[in-house]
């Protein structure tokens, strides 16, 4: 490998957490081709969901994620990154070349690359313990340096109107046949290399909630009759490709920051696939100033909650060549 591009192996352990990153319903639309001075980023549009994501752009996002959590490990291992998004204009999927410097691993960076193994997206209630307006103020930074715009939604009229989005939207998705059909293939027992296991299911008794298939991770028991989530809107000023990347790549940062602070998350995006509840979002929740991409939810998970286990990735062969 050339002087400023870490070794195979090293390159091999960086795309394995990078592939850690969500993806709607595990879809991970990604493929990696390593040079031998660059990592090339392509979405692989063969893993849209055409009709939960008809735009495309939570695939987009899901590529976003990947490319943030592949720097975050690089940094982790020593390597600074350069990324030059979108840097062919005649291929459209060709989403990022990176570029890599030798650097100094930090004790912060190193935090977020062990909570890139840890992190999992809880779909189970969350307590009543509120979380630490600090942790709020910490996610809104870490996601705000990627291109992005990230508010905490406030408790009270703007989180009803979301919330009211979320019921809207689930109940348009309810009434469409292919939509179901295609959330039951993309989740369940059936579930391997893609899609959202059965152990990563809960039974839908919440707005935010997916009817996935075969739902069997358990709800810990718990006391609580309130709960103190929070969720952290993604928004960007244009609505394109790079705009969609940009939204990914903050949703990465949130999700780690928030895990390294032992934090359960969860990306959300029903409301924001359909045309009518991602209109109101933007009217009501941004005063039409910006796009929502992407919401997170955010609290503690219950103590008595058993540990989700990792959702399977495709075999790392399937997304990686070289150029």
């Amino acid at each position: 490998m050339a002087h400023n591009m870490p070794d195979p192996g090293t390159v091999r352990a960086m795309i394995a957490l990078a592939v850690r990153a969500p993806s709607v319903h595990n879809s991970q639309p990604w493929l990696w081709r390593v040079g031998e001075r660059t990592v090339q980023l392509y979405v692989d549009p063969r893993w849209q969901l055409p009709n939960t994501d008809p735009d495309g752009r939570d695939m987009i996002i899901s590529c976003g994620a990947a490319l943030h959590h592949l720097r975050v490990a690089a940094a982790a291992s020593g390597w600074r990154t350069a990324i030059h998004r979108l840097p062919d204009p005649a291929n459209p999927d060709h989403l990022a070349a990176v570029e890599f410097r030798p650097t100094d691993p930090d004790e912060q960076t190193i935090r977020l690359a062990q909570a890139i193994g840890q992190r999992r997206s809880d779909r189970r209630r969350y307590t009543s313990w509120e979380v630490p307006s600090r942790f709020v103020a910490a996610m809104v930074e870490a996601g705000t340096g990627y291109g992005a715009l990230v508010r905490a939604v406030e408790p009270g009229e703007e989180e009803v109107r979301l919330l009211r989005a979320f019921d809207i939207a689930a109940r348009q998705h309810g009434d469409d046949d292919a939509y179901r059909i295609e959330l039951a293939h993309w989740s369940g027992r059936h579930a391997a290399a893609y899609g959202v296991p059965a152990h990563s299911a809960v039974v839908s008794t919440g707005a935010t909630v997916r009817p996935f298939s075969d739902p069997m991770a358990r709800e810990a028991v718990t006391t609580d009759l309130e709960v103190a989530e929070r969720m952290m809107l993604i928004s960007t000023s244009a609505d394109d490709r790079r705009s969609q990347l940009q939204a990914g790549e903050a949703a990465s940062a949130i999700l780690l920051a928030a895990t390294s602070r032992g934090l359960a998350t969860c990306p959300l995006s029903e409301p924001l696939e359909v045309p009518a509840t991602r209109a109101a979002i933007r009217s009501d929740l941004l005063h039409d100033s910006g796009f929502p991409q992407l919401i997170i939810r955010v609290g503690y998970a219950a103590t008595s909650a058993e540990a989700l286990p990792e959702t399977p990735r495709r075999p790392l062969d399937d997304v990686v060549s070289e150029l």
